[in-house]
């Protein structure tokens, strides 16, 4: 029996327009309330407070997207925060998550953090089954407040 072999990817830093709106059919996976008019915007936005994107190419074909950003606290020091990692759902289980991943992981090396962070919601185990494969851990809770509807008075 054959079995095709699956390509590596690609992995490029995303920094033009139309790269960026090339990359919605597969953030939408992740972000559904996101809609195609919005989305480079919304990077572009993001950017200014230091949001990047890059992306998982297969035959000039977006297979997996990473929105990140280098930050520094009091608790962690110097560390990466990725805030979206998705690939396509019909490109799963071919390593193009992984292959993002440890880019992002060499991507904080490069900028000199000490820790790579992400928050996944309780209910995505594939999700968590992923990430501890790939060597991160659980390490905390995430708590959640919702301003909306709330006065400023």
């Amino acid at each position: 029996m054959y079995s095709e072999t699956p390509a590596l990817p690609v992995i490029e830093p995303v920094v033009r327009d139309d790269m960026i709106a090339a990359c919605y059919e597969v953030m939408r996976e992740l972000r559904p309330h996101l809609t195609a008019d919005e989305f480079v915007a919304r990077v572009r936005q993001q950017a200014t407070a230091g949001y990047r994107l890059a992306a998982a190419f297969v035959n000039d074909e977006v297979v997996a997207v990473a929105g990140f950003r280098v930050c520094e606290n009091l608790a962690w020091g110097r560390f990466l925060y990725v805030d979206d990692l998705v690939t396509r759902s019909d490109r799963r289980s071919r390593g193009y998550g992984a292959a993002l991943l440890a880019w992002l992981k060499q991507q904080a090396v490069t900028e000199g953090c000490i820790q790579v962070h992400l928050d996944s919601g309780t209910w995505r185990t594939d999700a968590h089954r992923f990430y501890e494969r790939e060597g991160m851990r659980l390490s905390s809770f995430h708590f959640v407040w919702d301003v909306v509807g709330m006065s400023a008075s």
